[in-house]
């Protein structure tokens, strides 16, 4: 099995026999494969029940959850290594106290979100001072299931005041791709997808 690009970092960051739990899973096409190449303890939690039906024919734990209800009282603390949640923060209605149960059930958080600063996103709002509409972002303002948007910025400074520790940061393209020099050197600028590992500070 071949993973997008994005999940494919990701995969890269979770060391074998690890314990992982994917919030708002989708099919289970991450946990799969980190079940069949990592040898992962893993379980998903997804709303979408045909999801969920594929996610049993991935042979991938799944439990069906509304994550705006919160799920730490599903598990008990340090029950996981890590703590997935890739492109689904932004469409929670609290992704703060998300990403605070994160921690408290898992030792590290993996997150990945659409970066509101792209520079495709700040051109149709300076220039023509609507909601932009982009690769990335392809809904109008009226139907889109963002709730929270966000930039690299936002995230960075959401984890400062919660006492959080940015282990790693990867920013990629709207075809998950990376290597491009603006993307490394201006990542606010030019990353479409941000991808971010994290832990407590006092866990470092």
């Amino acid at each position: 099995m071949q993973l997008r690009a994005d999940l494919a970092i990701i995969a890269h960051w979770i060391e074998t026999g690890s314990r992982v739990l994917d919030l708002g899973c989708g099919d289970g096409t991450l946990l799969h494969y980190l079940q069949q190449n990592h040898n992962v303890d893993g379980y998903g939690l997804e709303i979408n029940e045909t999801k969920i039906e594929a996610c049993i024919r991935h042979q991938v734990n799944v439990i069906q959850l509304d994550l705006n209800n919160g799920f730490r009282d599903y598990f008990s603390d340090n029950r996981f290594d890590y703590v997935i949640m890739s492109q689904t923060l932004q469409a929670t209605q609290r992704p703060d106290q998300l990403i605070d149960e994160m921690l408290q059930v898992g030792r590290e958080g993996i997150v990945t979100f659409p970066n509101m600063a792209h520079w495709r996103a700040r051109l149709q709002l300076g220039f023509k001072g609507i909601m932009p509409v982009t690769r990335n972002l392809p809904n109008q303002w009226y139907d889109t299931p963002n709730v929270h948007l966000c930039t690299l910025n936002d995230f960075e400074r959401l984890c400062k005041q919660h006492g959080i520790s940015i282990l790693q940061r990867t920013v990629v393209d709207y075809s998950h791709h990376q290597g491009n020099f603006g993307m490394k050197w201006l990542p606010n600028l030019f990353g479409e997808i941000a991808i971010y590992r994290f832990c407590q500070s006092n866990t470092t």
